[in-house]
């Protein structure tokens, strides 16, 4: 387990700036299912982009780009693992389950805060989920600026 402190960027709906570290309203993510805390975020702006490039759609609603800064959290380190850095959405399709939700429960057990993990599709890009969300260890840090897509 690693202590990780530094900014992370996250890309909201410009009507989530209000709540800009909520957690990920999907009931299933990469890291959690039902019931479980999950905020995603990116060690980059740019990874921040890449992280969310699936979800974006012509005539999506305005975006924002919005900094915040981890303070010492309890990251398990996954960074460089291919079986993390998969196209989950499918192996969930075809089996209910998504064979990382394995990893996330392991580090919960351990009381981890949260994973760090390499960007399926730019592995230089690091991205960080955090399962506890208590302004001791995440907070804003810079007021949101516009977020455009460089892709459509």
């Amino acid at each position: 387990m690693l202590e990780f402190s530094g900014p992370v960027w996250r890309i909201l709906f410009l009507s989530q700036i209000d709540a800009p570290l909520a957690p990920a309203k999907a009931p299933e993510g990469r890291f959690h299912y039902a019931g479980q805390t999950a905020l995603y975020a990116s060690l980059s702006a740019e990874g921040a982009g890449v992280a969310i490039r699936r979800y974006v759609s012509d005539g999506d609603p305005p975006r924002v780009l919005q900094r915040a800064r981890i303070t010492k959290a309890r990251l398990m380190d996954l960074s460089g693992r291919p079986d993390v850095s998969i196209v989950w959405q499918d192996i969930h399709d075809a089996q209910g389950c998504s064979p990382t939700w394995q990893c996330s429960d392991e580090a919960r057990a351990m009381g981890a805060d949260g994973l760090l993990y390499s960007s399926r599709s730019r592995p230089e890009l690091s991205h960080v989920v955090l399962f506890n969300i208590s302004p001791a260890l995440i907070r804003t840090d810079a007021s949101a600026t516009e977020w455009i897509p460089s892709y459509s």
